[in-house]
């Protein structure tokens, strides 16, 4: 999108180091990836950016930040969020999901209940689906993983290419090795996070892919009862990958309901 401009920043911590870009300017939007990582440019990105100030940063081990070796949880990613929020004076951010970033947000949600403006979950992980499973990704090809977020395999090539990069490979080979080491047993979800998430009084927009062959959609109607304030939306011949597939429609979603 014309005229959205984006800055590009290391955050040090004690012993590492996270990327961080940031659009846009209005109420603060921390929007969190996917577990195949994100490329550094999306519509969807930009769409949020014309109206709120979008943080979006590479969760530690993904992309360009920095592995800590000793992170062992999603938990624990969330609680840096967390702290990345404090030092840069962020308050009442709303938080914004996408898939494995889902589940981040939620934890983050449960952690301080009353401290976010509003909470959009997006065909996220974290919760045991009452039916069906998450995708296991150690069964297939990463690229063939990564393929399966897309209903539309043309949706796929127009964001990676219909043969993707090398260092693109790499990059997911990354991440899976990173995803295996936080969210191994059980594999994608918490078996406490379902009942953590009822003291949340933020409202929360929940948005799956109809075609959603990662994560089933019944792990959003078990988000929906566990959030007091929550409602459910799909949109139709759309994969997991919402944000990259149907960036129009999610933000004509995401947008008014943040407000």
């Amino acid at each position: 999108m014309a005229g959205v401009a984006w800055t590009e920043s290391t955050v040090e911590f004690v012993d590492w180091r996270m990327h961080l870009a940031r659009g846009g300017s209005g109420r603060p939007a921390l929007v969190l990836h996917h577990d195949i990582g994100t490329p550094d440019r999306l519509p969807f990105y930009d769409a949020l950016a014309a109206k709120y100030d979008v943080l979006v940063p590479h969760h530690p081990g993904y992309g360009r930040s920095e592995r800590p070796e000793w992170m062992r949880s999603v938990r624990d990613i969330a609680v840096v969020y967390r702290g990345l929020l404090g030092d840069l004076g962020v308050e009442r951010a709303a938080l914004i999901g996408l898939g494995f970033g889902g589940w981040i947000a939620a934890e983050m949600a449960s952690m301080a209940p009353r401290d976010l403006a509003a909470l959009v979950l997006v065909g996220a992980m974290g919760v045991k689906p009452p039916e069906g499973d998450i995708l296991d990704q150690a069964i297939i090809g990463y690229i063939d993983y990564a393929r399966a977020g897309f209903h539309d395999q043309q949706a796929f090539d127009r964001v990676y290419g219909t043969e993707p990069s090398n260092d693109q490979l790499v990059a997911w080979d990354i991440c899976r090795e990173m995803s295996f080491r936080i969210a191994w047993k059980p594999y994608m979800y918490s078996q406490t996070l379902p009942h953590l998430l009822g003291a949340v009084r933020a409202p929360a927009l929940l948005v799956w892919g109809a075609d959603d062959k990662v994560v089933p959609v019944s792990a959003g109607r078990r988000y929906a009862a566990a959030l007091p304030h929550a409602k459910l939306q799909t949109i139709a011949a759309c994969g997991h990958c919402v944000d990259m597939e149907k960036p129009e429609e999610l933000a004509a979603l995401v947008a008014p309901f943040l407000g």
